[in-house]
């Protein structure tokens, strides 16, 4: 059989009761992350364009426009505004991996297809779970795609595609050739994401082409069956590997590990996970120092792989902030913490933190416990008069392999959902209702709530 097919025999013959109770809990999590992420992005130039569009364009009204006075729209347009704000405030969810954010076009997708279908809360977890495996099946397998150019979506249209099949109830021909047409659907060029508001373009085209893959193969639209392995295919041409040998290095161990568990991480804060760990190491040596900005001498971050500095050293808006190490850094040792506040105007601008970004410099890839950094760094602040303050966090919080804390998840919503425009009271009770997600009957009370 293709590659495809075998995935969709697994990703079909699932239940609710073969998935492991830890990987429906981060998926309940992504929900609140991904709604207050969305809060947080609504108001970006980049999703009210979208949304706007997505109005204007109309059509059946199948599913909501999160905190847009009750507005509903086809499932797949409603999915690609909500999916578009959640990512352009680069607080949505992330891989511990690739920089591949799964979560928002699942989480989109899920409640709009599910909003249509009356799906159960149960469906619309295992359809997150199914969905974040499917995309992070293909994309371990292809580990330089985005060195070669192609941006996070490549891989995360399949965790659309996948959610959108499993609420669609697709049989495995269909599934089969959702995942096919999935492959040849979207990419994204990665040096247009990391410095414009492209980035988030290339979320909402993901999930738009995805749910569009699934509902067409339901119809009988076919695919080529084999483009993921064939000569030619998505692996070759997106990952630079031989076909046949990642496509059986996808399929090993099928159902021995759940990807949301081992590899997905909630952002805590704000802007490129990547870089979060440098915000947490230097908070964390920060507060070990107490020592105020003037009395630094150098900052000195390392990691393995990590040779310089990327992105805008000295940031000036979000997306600039989003892609700056060196800001994440020097505001976790101005602040001694790193929070939502460091993606204000006011903080991106903060002369204190600019001050000492020009003291932090790359040392040397560390040497001991390498295996154990995942997006890890170890930061070392020395003083004038000699003293030295390190700490290495190797995975940041948030990181679904150190365990995800709810009371992390309450306060990120409670946080960021003000920004929505929803009352408080409708605030604490969404977030009671997806505590108790799963003894909903569907999402359709969830939903009613995030309308303004």
């Amino acid at each position: 059989m293709s590659a495809a097919r075998d995935l969709a025999h697994f990703m079909t013959g699932l239940s609710i009761a073969d998935l492991p109770a830890q990987t429906l809990d981060h998926a309940t999590m992504l929900i609140p992350s991904t709604l207050a992420s969305a809060a947080m992005g609504r108001n970006i130039i980049s999703a009210r364009v979208v949304r706007e569009m997505a109005r204007e364009d109309g059509g059946a009204p199948q599913a909501s426009v999160w905190f847009d006075n009750g507005a509903k729209l086809p499932m797949s347009r409603a999915a690609q505004a909500n999916a578009l704000a959640s990512d352009a405030a680069a607080s949505d969810d992330s891989d511990l991996r690739q920089i591949v954010h799964c979560g928002t076009p699942l989480v989109t997708t899920s409640l709009a297809v599910a909003q249509h279908r009356g799906s159960s809360s149960d469906e619309v977890l295992a359809a997150i779970v199914i969905g974040y495996e499917l995309a992070g099946r293909v994309t371990d397998v292809m580990p330089v795609f985005r060195s070669r150019g192609f941006h996070g979506s490549t891989g995360a249209i399949f965790a659309a595609t996948g959610a959108a099949a499993r609420l669609l109830k697709l049989d495995v021909e269909q599934f089969t050739h959702a995942i096919a047409m999935t492959a040849t659907s979207v990419s994204g060029l990665v040096k247009a994401a990391d410095t414009s508001i492209a980035r988030e373009y290339h979320c909402g085209n993901a999930t738009l082409l995805g749910i569009q893959a699934a509902r067409a193969a339901q119809r009988g639209y076919t695919g080529e069956e084999d483009i993921l392995e064939m000569k030619g295919g998505f692996f070759q041409t997106y990952g630079g590997e031989d076909g046949p040998a990642a496509a059986a290095k996808m399929l090993s161990d099928l159902g021995a590990s759940w990807d949301i568990v081992t590899d997905m991480a909630v952002k805590l804060v704000p802007g490129g996970h990547p870089y979060h760990a440098f915000g947490e190491a230097a908070a964390n040596a920060s507060r070990e120092a107490q020592v105020a900005a003037e009395q630094v001498e150098s900052i000195t971050v390392s990691r393995p792989g990590l040779t310089a500095l990327s992105g805008p050293l000295h940031p000036r808006d979000l997306i600039d902030m989003a892609h700056s190490p060196a800001y994440f850094t020097a505001a976790g040792v101005a602040d001694r913490q790193f929070s939502w506040v460091h993606a204000s105007p006011e903080k991106i601008a903060d002369p204190v933190i600019h001050g000492l970004i020009d003291k932090v410099r790359v040392g040397p890839p560390p040497t001991e416990n390498a295996a154990r950094y995942r997006q890890g760094a170890t930061v070392t602040i020395r003083t004038y008069d000699g003293r030295e303050f390190c700490n290495t966090v190797y995975a940041p919080r948030g990181a679904g392999l150190l365990g995800i804390d709810w009371a992390d998840i309450d306060a990120k919503f409670r946080t960021l959902m003000p920004l929505s425009g929803l009352p408080e009271q409708r605030i604490e009770d969404a977030l009671g209702l997806v505590h108790d997600f799963r003894r909903q009957p569907d999402v359709a009370a969830l939903v009613a709530l995030l309308t303004n």
